[in-house]
């Protein structure tokens, strides 16, 4: 989420583009497809199940898809290899490495490359941690939607697809998919909250926002103002509503991280219990799916990126 240009869209760039280009109207749908077929220039028809599209769209196409990835990455195995790591693990580098079975200075070099390529980009942590020898890895995030879905869904199962048979990968598929779409969310609720107090904080804006980690603790959002202020956030995705034990969990990560932070933030995809409601104030802000919708708000022709790749 660093704010240094990048040659490539921004992931709420893509997101508009798609939502504009598919005629989306349901918020939630049009993560959800995204999530797997984002970043692409694709067509998506939202009357057709995300599994008929991935079979007609992805398994058919397989061989020319394959061709073209391949084209991308040289054929190079440990590209593959890191790449796949990166799409189902916990996206820190290093674990990505450890997954791949990989040496440290190869797999530098190779991520390297990636973000070179256009692939990846770093997701570095808001602070260092305090004591630095708690520090943890950089994570790094996909620049398009589809390609995490096809290093974790796709390429891993090859072997079958190519065969036409492709029950290994609907049998993965159907357990992650539940969960597919939250790296997504996190990345959207970040630009709402930039969008969000853009005007808000005019004296003293944002200058970097994303999540916090360590060796102990994982915060989902943290926001750092021009001041030294701090703004710390959860987001929940789950059916449950979110509950004051959410604030109190907040505020025990920050302590643990010793990070300097009285103002929080809270998404949540399903509501609020009353307890919580009556926590809002200046130093407790509440989100909700209704705030994310304004992402796909006013979409023209001007919100739609020209695709070099090929459509299928």
């Amino acid at each position: 989420m660093s704010n240094k240009p990048t040659k490539h869209p921004t992931l709420l760039e893509e997101f508009r583009s798609f939502c504009f280009q598919n005629t989306a109207t349901d918020f939630e749908e049009a993560v959800e497809y995204f999530a797997v077929f984002g970043g692409m220039g694709w067509k998506v028809d939202f009357s057709k199940s995300i599994e008929e599209l991935i079979e007609e769209k992805v398994l058919k196409n397989y061989r020319y898809i394959h061709g073209d990835i391949a084209h991308t990455t040289k054929s190079k195995p440990i590209y593959h290899s890191l790449l796949s790591a990166l799409a189902s693990g916990d996206r820190r580098e290093h674990s990505a490495f450890k997954k791949a079975n990989v040496k440290r200075e190869e797999g530098e070099e190779a991520i390297d490359w990636l973000i070179k390529s256009d692939l990846l980009i770093f997701d570095k942590s808001v602070e260092k941690p305090i004591k630095e020898e708690e520090g943890n890895s950089d994570k790094l995030l996909f620049t398009q939607p589809f390609m995490r879905f096809w290093f974790s869904c796709i390429s891993p199962y090859y072997k079958g697809i190519k065969e036409g048979d492709y029950t290994e990968m609907k049998e993965h598929w159907s357990q992650i998919k539940a969960g597919f779409s939250e790296l997504i969310y996190g990345q959207l609720v970040l630009e709402m909250l930039k969008k969000s107090f853009k005007d808000a904080f005019e004296g003293d804006p944002i200058i970097s926002i994303g999540a916090y980690w360590d060796k102990n603790v994982e915060i989902d959002i943290l926001i750092k103002r021009k001041s030294g202020e701090m703004i710390a956030g959860a987001t929940k995705y789950a059916k449950s509503k979110a509950n004051k034990s959410e604030l109190t969990k907040l505020k025990e990560k920050c302590a643990q991280a010793q990070l300097d932070v009285d103002t929080f933030v809270i998404f949540s995809k399903n509501k609020f219990s009353s307890e919580l409601k009556k926590e809002k104030g200046e130093k407790l802000q509440l989100f909700s799916l209704k705030n994310l919708t304004g992402l796909m708000a006013e979409l023209s022709e001007k919100d739609l990126l020209e695709h070099t790749n090929k459509k299928y």
